[in-house]
């Protein structure tokens, strides 16, 4: 997990990335936060005084917190009212609208304690699909750091469907890596850190303190299932880190329980957690955002040739590639891309040029073969190589 480099140098890089980072993204799980008697306020409180020491201890620094506890927070009012909630949708949706003022409440409150104001930036998937909004939503975030007010972020989980969804809070933290240029994403768990192995299956497998190629591990062995009170769990918290990576971000997973944490980590230079660094090779902004502001809407197959060409000549995909077509989507859509023989199935995602009907018509087809069934007025590739990102984390 820690390649070559001995652990000293990495305590050394790991120090640096702590004390440089300028714009950091905090994620609070609702599984640190809540139990089953609602909020636990004390801690938000302790987290929130941890928070405002970093701020306070570094002029240019700026921090965007991501909270869960909505849900948790609403489902407890009615409990205490004697109303056991459903779990469908609709009811989902309206214990979030009864907790997510109690839970913007308490941080606020916490701040406040600390001397800084915050402001509650409530998210859908459109916010960030869109590139307007998502341009509207980045200059709101940039005058709220010029006035030193916290944004505080949550799904906005009371209109959210499901493809309008983050998917959990986790996913929504990397999209804003990218969307207001962090340098590093802290992601407070109840967890002690990333276990080496499944720790459901070993619970005495230790906290590996750096992954240094989080793209080397196979995150789905390694990671249990979701918490109870969370839709996360290590796997969404691993899968995100690695987007992050991609993007040359690092991301700091603490046990978000234990007393000081931030403040020990971060100004007492304690060793606590795992530090994922970020990737060799980063990718595009603008790649980052097309790879994971929407779930794909359908799969292409590609055949061996066209595999290789993605994977290792930096090609673009051609409609003779194409063996099969798995889903129904429109012209513009994210497809992802699998080979369909070989070790390296997951290749990537891209914008596709065509529609799936009409990949059906013409995959397997030549340029001139293409003509003729389409027409003159077609594009060349089905997905033009600066719409594409290899190896993207789905």
């Amino acid at each position: 997990m820690t390649d070559s480099k001995d652990l000293q140098s990495l305590r050394t890089e790991a120090s640096a990335i702590l004390k440089k980072a300028r714009t950091i993204v905090f994620k609070v799980g609702s599984a640190v936060i809540t139990d089953s008697l609602g909020l636990k306020k004390d801690l938000m409180r302790q987290l929130a005084k941890g928070m405002s020491t970093i701020w306070k201890m570094s002029a240019g620094r700026t921090l965007v917190l991501v909270t869960s506890g909505a849900v948790a927070a609403g489902r407890t009012v009615l409990r205490k009212l004697g109303t056991e909630p459903d779990t469908g949708l609709s009811a989902r949706q309206a214990i979030a609208a009864i907790g997510q003022g109690l839970l913007m409440q308490a941080w606020d409150q916490s701040f406040n304690q600390e001397g800084f104001a915050t402001a509650q930036v409530l998210l859908t998937r459109d916010d960030t699909r869109a590139r307007q909004r998502y341009l509207n939503v980045r200059n709101t975030f940039a005058e709220l750091f010029s006035w030193k007010v916290l944004p505080i972020v949550n799904e906005n989980d009371t209109v959210s469907v499901s493809e309008l969804k983050f998917g959990d809070n986790d996913s929504l933290s990397s999209l804003l890596a990218n969307l207001v240029n962090a340098d590093l994403v802290v992601n407070l768990t109840s967890a002690p850190g990333v276990r080496a192995e499944d720790p459901q299956k070993n619970p005495s497998a230790p906290v590996l303190p750096f992954i240094t190629n989080i793209s080397s591990i196979d995150i789905t062995k390694m990671c249990g299932s979701k918490t109870n009170l969370g839709t996360g769990g290590m796997f969404s918290k691993l899968r995100a880190a690695r987007r992050t990576a991609q993007l040359g971000v690092p991301t700091l997973i603490l046990p978000g329980r234990e007393e000081g944490i931030i403040e020990r980590v971060f100004c007492g230079n304690e060793l606590a957690g795992t530090l994922v660094f970020p990737a060799s090779k980063v990718v595009t902004r603008r790649k980052y955002w097309l790879a994971y502001q929407t779930d794909p809407a359908g799969t292409l197959f590609l055949d061996e040739g066209a595999a290789k060409a993605l994977l290792h000549e930096g090609r673009s995909l051609l409609p003779g590639g194409i063996v099969r077509v798995e889903g129904c989507f429109q012209k513009g859509s994210l497809v992802a891309l699998r080979a369909e023989q070989g070790e390296e199935k997951e290749i990537g995602v891209g914008l596709s040029n065509y529609s799936s009907q009409e990949i059906l018509r013409i995959m397997g087809l030549k340029r001139h073969e293409v003509a003729a069934v389409l027409g003159n007025a077609h594009y060349p590739d089905v997905i033009h190589r600066d719409n594409m990102l290899i190896n993207a984390v789905l």
